[in-house]
């Protein structure tokens, strides 16, 4: 089959690689005149590890990623261990091991094991067309493309989802503002081979190992949507925002690059069902954006791609029954996992004090068998369990 994708991010690359082993003709178009990650790293727990191991990129993926074997939560004032515990069980409970993994090199990684001729630079898609037989797509350039199939990984604004649902779904604002990059890993900072977060005050300082000695960190602070982004006051802001804070968070502060830091509102999409309209289907973002909050954003693209390559492979009955499911089985743990990120969102970044205080007072009594049976019910129910 001759398949377009729209977008060149995590999903839209891996499912461009599970449907060329599945013998498809595949050609990714990417808006972008070149291709830069959005934000320094990503998350990719055991579930997303797991659909990279499935392509063949096990050695790949493991070469980029950091090795967190130990979790931790600090009072991000007091500088007070609240929980300190090993990932071991979890680990060994699902079989994997997650990898915290810098963006641009897990993007690089991937358009690699795509093949980089396949992918169409600077193609804005401003059209779509279904005649029933085919798809044709028009460009902002003048240009045509003309597919069996096209499928919309377009992101949190995604054209693909409009034409799907035949209307522009309002993004939703999450309440807070994160900072994030890459730093060198530092004794200073925390320990090197641990996922550590300082809590305080509804706010969030965060460090997670990734490969060549870095920490990817992240600041979350509640903030009203729409404030002025200056680059060259980040250091000062964020001197602001964790007034008061232990040395580490104020260590961490002082050693990033302003330049190599990104700074994004967080939003989300409410959750809906439709996936797909005639030969045109939609993933990841453009189908469920999330927040950060339990890390499973890429993670769940990449659930969406294997899914579908595979439904396509396996069902017979023709394009409209692979398409619906597809659909009817990635829209439930999807959706689920959106409205789960949004209530962990809230707890954190203490949409109500007492539900957020009360979150840090379970947490100094934590053992470690709580956080992770939460990691491990996110992690479950993936298409290659």
């Amino acid at each position: 089959m001759e398949i377009a994708i729209i977008g060149a991010g995590m999903g839209g690359l891996t499912a461009g690689i599970a449907l060329k082993k599945f013998g498809h003709q595949v050609t990714i178009y990417e808006q972008a005149e070149q291709i830069l990650p959005v934000g320094a790293a990503i998350s990719l727990w055991s579930n997303g590890v797991k659909c990279l191991n499935y392509l063949g990129l096990t050695e790949q993926v493991a070469k980029l990623g950091g090795q967190m074997d130990n979790l931790a939560y600090i009072d991000g004032l007091s500088g007070e261990i609240m929980t300190q515990f090993s990932l071991a069980p979890l680990i060994e409970e699902v079989g994997q091991r997650p990898y915290p993994v810098s963006r641009a090199e897990l993007q690089n990684m991937l358009m690699d094991a795509f093949g980089r001729q396949e992918i169409q630079l600077g193609k804005k898609m401003v059209s779509i067309a279904d005649n029933g037989q085919y798809v044709e797509i028009g460009f902002q350039d003048g240009s045509n493309a003309r597919a069996e199939l096209l499928i919309g990984a377009d992101g949190t604004h995604s054209m693909t989802r409009q034409y799907v649902l035949g209307e522009q779904v309002e993004r939703r604002y999450a309440g807070y503002v994160n900072w994030n990059g890459l730093i060198e890993i530092s004794k200073d900072l925390a320990p090197a081979k641990q996922w550590t977060t300082f809590v305080g005050e509804g706010k969030r300082a965060s460090l997670m190992p990734v490969a060549d000695q870095r920490f990817y960190f992240f600041f979350d602070v509640p903030l009203p949507v729409g404030l002025e982004n200056n680059r060259t006051e980040y250091k000062t802001l964020l001197k602001q925002y964790f007034s008061g804070w232990c040395p580490p968070v104020q260590h961490l502060i002082d050693s990033i690059d302003e330049q190599k830091t990104n700074r994004v509102e967080i939003h989300d999409i409410e959750p809906f069902t439709q996936f797909y309209k005639g030969r045109v289907v939609i993933l990841g973002d453009a189908a469920h954006s999330t927040t950060p909050d339990i890390g499973q954003g890429g993670c769940q693209a990449m659930e969406d791609s294997i899914y579908l390559s595979r439904a396509l492979q396996i069902n017979t009955l023709g394009l409209e029954d692979a398409l619906k499911r597809y659909q009817n089985k990635r829209n439930e743990r999807a959706n689920e996992l959106v409205l789960r990120a949004r209530k962990r969102c809230d707890v954190t970044h203490m949409k109500d004090e007492q539900i957020t205080q009360a979150w840090y007072d379970d947490l100094r009594k934590e053992q470690g068998p709580h956080i992770m049976k939460g990691i491990i019910s996110n992690i479950v129910g993936n298409p290659l369990d």
